[in-house]
């Protein structure tokens, strides 16, 4: 009998608009396969959006990317910020600003946590096309937790997709 905790799928969003967008986002990647309990299942597309929040910050570039974890939500949120500030990403106070690189946790398998820092599902991701449009693609049959409804479904009822423009894949093969 192994007490290693069962494997989930989770899925997570990666966004950058300062810099080289595209080269963060690969390093990135890079990165979370470097991740010990984390596999690298699969990439999305990358896509160009507009910003949320303050309008006078550069275009984003968004993907997402699904991997198998052992890593329970804290543990896995806590590697993607570890990440985010390997990669040059400074903190702040407000909300919704320009940034190098950005790594969201949106699901993690069937697990619902409001803890602070930590909210799973992304307590927001229902209503951004842009997470939902690269999400889709990898992971259509994805459940969110909370509601019951697939990914899919989800991107369907989402306003804001017509904004997006799918410039190529985040892996280079």
């Amino acid at each position: 009998m192994s007490n290693a905790p069962e494997p989930v799928d989770a899925y997570i969003a990666i966004g950058a608009n300062l810099g080289d967008r595209l080269q963060s986002m690969r390093h990135a990647l890079a990165a979370l396969r470097k991740i010990q309990g984390v596999e690298v299942r699969a990439a999305s597309s990358v896509y160009d959006t507009a910003p949320v929040g303050p309008p006078d910050q550069p275009r984003y570039l968004n993907a997402a990317v699904a991997v198998r974890t052992t890593l329970g939500p804290r543990q896995l949120l806590d590697a993607l910020l570890t990440v985010e500030r390997d990669l040059g990403r400074e903190r702040g106070t407000t909300r919704w600003t320009a940034r190098t690189i950005d790594l969201d946790l949106i699901l993690h398998g069937e697990c619902r946590v409001d803890d602070g820092d930590l909210r799973v599902p992304h307590p927001r991701f229902r209503e951004r096309a842009f997470v939902l449009l690269p999400l889709a693609e990898i992971a259509p049959f994805a459940r969110d937790p909370e509601t019951g409804e697939r990914v899919e479904s989800l991107l369907r009822a989402c306003p804001g997709r017509s904004d997006a423009v799918r410039i190529g894949p985040l892996e280079v093969s």
